[in-house]
């Protein structure tokens, strides 16, 4: 199908949606069908659950999903990450073992790549795994890792080789969580929930058929995963649905999503949530704290009102017209007297902002050819008032 039109991809997906979409059915057994199919990612390859298409065919294919307000393939969390990176570098039996229950939704995925001393410089990683049978002996610690409480599978970077150069000597494994020797500790934040987890790995096995590539090219199949992590794993975002869908795969997917989404409520790199400061203060009875008022009013968006009684005081002044600066002796000195009786020193600090606000127009000293020309009798003291 990779030379098809879009028309032909519309009338095929309206025709098998007609004949198998129903909202009542269960989610897995409705996702079992799309990977089957391959309509759940059209864009993967023919042989490992898609069709082939391009990515442009496969919005098509999305669109049509949305018209009728089918349901689509799983997508939330780090499986698609997973599924990106095993149909780059994954063997036969690990995309046969692993991609359809991505697809189906049964399967939760999580990554470990950050270490407590090696946060920004992956290849300093010192989780190490060594090979010892038919297993790999999996020994350290991973940290901030998001959805490991309740994942079944994790992307994991481990140093093999302690001779080799840092980027040589690591490899790429799938781990699974579900056995003795993986502790999932949960990181309590200040606000009571737990965003991120760290995990322990204490003799830890890992089958040898879990290894990804080859032994040593953990750097390379990292650069993978974060590369699709970088363009959105490639997938589609979802279209939106009319109205409110009723059916029983609407509610376990909602179910599913608020699962998924759960440890983001409180995500630390979303900006505090400012939003949710108030509600999350009064279940935890701190809003009664006189220090946590002063510093949650301090959060609030700011007003006119907190920049002074004029509502543009904190905006900066327009300069005023001043041509008679050019000339600043007796000319602006009589300007300043006659158009500004009432208050001659609040014009001029408006429209001469150099001059010293301290000292009214008439008080000033002045000029020393005014002075001359006093003397002399020429001109009036200008600092009496006529």
């Amino acid at each position: 199908m990779s030379k098809v039109s879009e028309a032909e991809v519309r009338a095929e997906v309206r025709e098998w949606l007609a004949a198998n979409w129903d909202p009542d059915m269960p989610l897995v057994e409705w996702r079992s069908k799309l990977a089957d199919s391959g309509w759940g990612m059209p864009q993967w390859p023919t042989e490992w659950y898609g069709r082939g298409l391009p990515h442009a065919l496969a919005r098509v294919v999305e669109e049509e999903f949305a018209n009728v307000g089918a349901v689509r393939a799983a997508s939330s969390g780090v499986r698609l990450l997973a599924a990106a990176t095993l149909l780059e570098h994954g063997s036969d039996q690990q995309k046969k073992k692993f991609l359809r229950r991505i697809l189906t939704g049964e399967d939760t995925w999580c990554q470990f790549f950050s270490e407590p001393g090696s946060g920004s410089d992956l290849a300093g990683a010192t989780t190490r795994a060594d090979l010892k049978g038919d297993f790999w002996i999996v020994n350290g610690q991973k940290v901030w890792t998001t959805s490991a409480h309740h994942a079944d599978h994790g992307l994991l970077l481990a140093r093999t080789d302690w001779d080799a150069p840092k980027h040589e000597g690591l490899s790429y494994f799938v781990i699974n969580l579900k056995q003795p020797g993986v502790d999932v500790q949960p990181l309590k934040q200040m606000n009571g929930h737990a965003s991120f987890n760290q995990v322990f790995f204490t003799d830890a096995k890992v089958p040898k058929e879990n290894l990804v590539g080859s032994v040593g090219d953990g750097w390379k199949v990292a650069m993978t995963t974060l590369a699709h992590e970088r363009r959105g794993v490639d997938a589609m975002s979802a279209l939106p649905r009319s109205g409110s869908p009723k059916g029983r795969i609407y509610l376990e997917e909602r179910a599913e999503t608020q699962k998924a989404n759960q440890p983001y409520t409180w995500y630390p790199q979303r900006a505090g949530r400012v939003d949710l400061i108030i509600d999350r203060a009064k279940e935890t009875g701190a809003n009664k704290d006189p220090r946590r008022q002063s510093r949650r009013a301090s959060l609030r968006p700011r007003t006119y009102a907190d920049y002074g009684h004029r509502r543009d005081a904190h905006r900066p002044r327009k300069p005023a017209r001043r041509n008679h600066r050019r000339n600043s002796g007796l000319g602006a000195r009589r300007f300043h007297r006659r158009r500004h009786r009432r208050n001659p020193a609040q014009h001029h600090r408006r429209a001469c902002p150099r001059a010293t606000e301290r000292t009214p127009v008439r008080h000033r000293p002045i000029p020393k050819r005014a002075k001359e020309l006093r003397a002399r009798g020429v001109v009036r003291c200008l600092t009496k008032s006529r």
